[in-house]
């Protein structure tokens, strides 16, 4: 049962060990949204805490090593790759459908936006870069998953995000346990060049679900 989701950006930057104070003033919303979701968290009690991630090296094989071996043996093919959005979706829905209902499960897509927001960011400025962020958090909103889900390649490829696969893989876990959900973005802003989206997955109750 999942009982807590969010979007989270994962720049380093982030971190009080890592960004310098000015550097980190300048996404103070981002941190902001950031910390009012830790009690959010909190407040759910989950047993599980899963972390969908772009990177193979912090992606969802991470917390497998925390898994009972039984969880082990049927998430353990589950791993991040350069597969479509739509692989990812589904992907989400067998883990989500593997874990026994009777786990709480917390589940933090990790990602960043755009890295093509600026002429002086990671990768450059392209058009499709905060035309991309700007679609994503739209379509959210309306929970329109068909769409984010066929967002057309290679718009996808010219913003230069790296998120949306493991958003996706939250999406598609949601769907996959028929979860009754609402989006709730809390910020975003881009200073470096890369968009940093922080969002809140409101789990509203299910009365389909008498479990809940």
């Amino acid at each position: 049962m999942i009982v807590f989701g969010c979007i989270s950006p994962h720049a380093p930057i982030l971190l009080p060990d890592v960004g310098s104070p000015q550097d980190r003033g300048k996404v103070k919303l981002t941190i902001g949204a950031l910390k009012s979701l830790a009690p959010k968290l909190a407040a759910t009690k989950p047993e599980m805490v899963i972390v969908s991630s772009p990177h193979p090296d912090w992606g969802i094989d991470v917390p497998l090593h925390f898994l009972a071996p039984s969880l082990k043996s049927k998430l353990k093919t589950y791993l991040t790759t350069l597969d479509s959005p739509k692989e990812h979706f589904r992907w989400g829905e067998k883990i989500a459908s593997a874990i026994p209902p009777k786990y709480r499960i917390a589940w933090i897509a990790s990602g960043d936006m755009s890295h093509r927001l600026k002429k002086d960011g990671p990768y450059g400025f392209h058009p499709s870069g905060p035309g991309f962020d700007q679609k994503f958090i739209e379509l959210l909103k309306k929970k329109d998953i068909e769409r984010i889900l066929n967002l057309p390649e290679d718009f996808v490829e010219e913003a230069g995000e790296c998120g949306l696969r493991s958003f996706c893989m939250l999406l598609g876990a949601l769907d996959g346990l028929g979860v009754n959900w609402s989006p709730e973005v809390l910020s975003y802003e881009g200073p470096f060049g890369v968009g940093y989206l922080v969002a809140n997955i409101r789990i509203n109750p299910n009365k389909n679900n008498p479990n809940e």
